[in-house]
């Protein structure tokens, strides 16, 4: 089974989490829950985060490793708080896939952390191309121009030497591997 139960409740969890952090950023009324707004950034935010970490996964699954995605309910709890806070700037992990079966090669570290950011550079380069089509609905221009942004923003965060986050591993396992 490439999915278990609990991997699918926590995607929805996950989406409706980042759906909620995020809707302020697509509401048209400043106040209340604006359904349309929540469902749009649903529709924005998750997909680019969900695919994200089922790229670890699936390349771990390829590797012969136990792979399983996870909802960050820490870190989605605490975005929640900071949202309702009304910070400026909210981080987060919303999600993460934690892999089994012992020691992972190097390299295969490497690929398995660069999966994810090099997906989102793919989706930013899709939404990139289609946006230079010269006629387009305008919820889809917006729509392509999010998806742009926050997949830019995931490339270029996870590929950050940071401590424990995807650069870091594709860095480190490169270095190992190679050295």
């Amino acid at each position: 089974m490439i999915f278990t139960l609990r991997e699918l409740f926590d995607v929805l969890i996950m989406t409706l989490a980042v759906g909620y952090i995020f809707m302020d950023l697509f509401r048209k009324q400043p106040i209340g829950f604006d359904k349309n707004a929540f469902l749009f950034a649903c529709l924005v935010t998750a997909p680019a985060l969900i695919v994200h970490e089922l790229a670890h996964k699936f390349f771990a699954l390829g590797f012969g490793l136990e792979a399983t995605f996870h909802a960050a309910y820490f870190w989605l709890i605490l975005g929640i708080i900071l949202k309702m806070m009304r910070f400026g700037f909210i981080f987060f992990v919303p999600a993460y896939v934690s892999i089994g079966n012992g020691a992972v090669p190097p390299l295969e570290s490497a690929l398995i952390a660069f999966a994810g950011p090099a997906l989102n550079l793919v989706l930013f380069i899709v939404a990139w191309a289609l946006l230079k089509q010269k006629r387009m609905k305008r919820n889809t221009f917006i729509f392509l121009q999010v998806t742009k942004q926050i997949n830019l923003f995931l490339f270029i965060f996870n590929m950050l030497p940071i401590p424990f986050f995807d650069g870091m591993k594709v860095y480190q396992g490169l270095f190992r591997g190679f050295f």
